[in-house]
């Protein structure tokens, strides 16, 4: 059975990776897509293979080919997106940040839940077989127990202290409001830390940051540092960043027996090196670069479960506990103080 995707969102990224990774995955047809500008949507929906255009959410919604949505407007407007897409039944696989605050994603989750609609979250990492096998080795104690982990993701350009300020249709990323508080933590953290999580198979609940943001004259950072503690017992570190004047994108899980890292392989895109240090094992990996093919098996892996009637890889509840992180990433920056996270409610 294949599954009916549009898209709510036609910016860069959708442009770029998603709707063409989306054209490459099976049980897939690509029906409709939405723009506030209807010239936009259609010029999108002809350069990717769409059947339709809108420039109406709740048209494209009462589409009845229609049956998932891909949310990637701006990070604000992803509760109500999600929300009207639930309530019209059809299922949700939104960018990350899932939502800005807790709340609001505890909302997301519940509408999803009450309309019986999978709800996704864009963590492509996941879907990396490098990252993938990592999480195999952790799980079956081939580098015993797991000590620590440390992760850094992005890069900038050589000279320059900060990312020059978006425009245009970007533009939206430099309002705090809009983007959530925070900016290189949401723009790559959050793929280094749900990795972490799904890797370790432990969750962050405690966190000590320090950025060059989150204060009255930098409201957004470029820099963040994170000391992390998982509830399973490990240390962690993460570092993300726009202006470290090399690209590096590498995680290192260091357990009593031995330690993977994955070099080069931490952003959202196919590639990179796996090494495999250990009593037991060791090895090389090598990744051929794919920018498209990690939001192929995303696409994949969420048609599967909506077939099988499985909760997505990258769950609500994933996709939640990420912004949790993310919050308290900015009260430890802005008030130098230790923050611990609270379990989520049962849902």
């Amino acid at each position: 059975m294949a599954i009916g995707w549009a898209f709510i969102g036609t910016g860069r990224y959708p442009d770029r990776a998603g709707a063409p990774g989306m054209a490459l995955a099976g049980d897939t047809e690509l029906i409709a897509t939405y723009s506030r500008d209807r010239g936009r949507a259609e010029a999108f929906a002809a350069k990717h293979g769409f059947q339709s255009a809108y420039d109406s959410v709740e048209e494209l919604l009462a589409d009845s080919r229609v049956d998932a949505v891909f949310i990637a407007t701006p990070n604000h407007l992803h509760v109500v997106h999600t929300r009207m897409a639930a309530q019209a039944g059809k299922h949700v696989l939104v960018e990350k940040p899932m939502s800005l605050n807790v709340d609001d994603g505890i909302d997301m989750v519940r509408n999803c839940k009450i309309n019986g609609v999978k709800l996704g979250v864009g963590f492509q990492l996941r879907y990396h077989p490098g990252h993938i096998e990592a999480k195999r080795l952790v799980q079956q104690g081939v580098l015993g127990n797991i000590v620590m982990a440390q992760s850094q993701l992005g890069g900038g350009e050589r000279g320059q202290l900060r990312r020059p300020p978006r425009t245009g249709l970007s533009e939206w990323w430099e309002h705090s409001d809009m983007i959530g508080g925070a900016s290189t933590m949401i723009g790559s953290g959050v793929h280094a830390i749900d990795d972490l999580h799904f890797m370790l198979g432990q969750t962050v609940v405690q966190v000590a940051a320090i950025t060059d943001g989150q204060n009255s004259d930098t409201p957004l950072e470029s820099l963040a540092t994170m000391c992390l503690r998982f509830d399973g017992g490990a240390i962690g570190m993460m570092c993300s960043s726009s202006r470290i004047p090399d690209s590096k994108n590498d995680v290192v899980i260091y357990g009593s027996d031995g330690r993977v890292v994955l070099k080069d392989s931490s952003r959202p895109t196919m590639g990179g090196e796996l090494e495999v240090v250990s009593e037991t094992k060791n090895d090389t990996v090598v990744y051929e670069p794919d920018e498209l093919a990690l939001f192929k098996w995303q696409t994949e892996s969420f048609n599967g479960a909506i077939q099988k009637n499985e909760e997505p890889a990258a769950s609500g509840i994933d996709g939640l506990k990420i912004v949790q992180v993310t919050v308290a990433m900015i009260e430890s920056a802005s008030t130098g103080r230790t923050i611990k996270i609270d379990p989520l409610p049962a849902f």
